[in-house]
């Protein structure tokens, strides 16, 4: 077994959409990023790519190449679980939680949690998302971005 711990943060900002876990949030800002920002879905992809030692997204999708532009981070996270197959690991599960004062994201988790899933190919029941406030400390508090942390367990397929 391997445990990898994701974490990624953005900015929010006018004139942009909010994904979380691949569920566009109704909010009157979303986050800035080169592809759709999704933080939850990067934090997810860093905490399998490191207990995979397959180093982070950025490598796998720079944000220099014009190709990820407004991409999809469910999309990149299949292909993240494709590349954890062909090296030889299947996810055990995944444990997620979002940082933002505002909106309230409870009503969206089940769908983030069906979402991530299906993307990573493996049962809902082995992902867990959870959402929390700063108590407004901080740039999350502030309501100056949302940040995400992850972990996951990988299980070595047997040869």
């Amino acid at each position: 077994m391997r445990i990898g711990h994701g974490y990624d943060v953005h900015r929010l900002t006018e004139g942009r959409r909010l994904i979380l876990g691949g569920v566009d949030i109704p909010f009157e800002k979303g986050l800035l990023g080169h592809s759709d920002a999704d933080v939850l879905a990067h934090a997810v992809m860093d905490a399998l790519l490191g207990a995979a030692a397959l180093g982070d997204i950025g490598g796998l999708f720079p944000d220099s190449d014009p190709a990820y532009e407004g991409a999809d981070s469910l999309a990149l996270l299949g292909r993240v679980s494709q590349a954890l197959d062909e090296n030889g690991y299947r996810i055990g599960n995944v444990d997620a939680t979002v940082l933002a004062q505002r909106p309230k994201l409870a009503p969206h988790i089940p769908l983030m949690r069906r979402r991530l899933a299906s993307a990573m190919g493996i049962d809902p029941l082995r992902v867990s998302v959870k959402a929390t406030t700063e108590e407004g400390l901080g740039f999350t508090g502030m309501g100056a971005g949302i940040a995400a942390h992850a972990v996951a367990l990988l299980e070595e397929k047997r040869q």
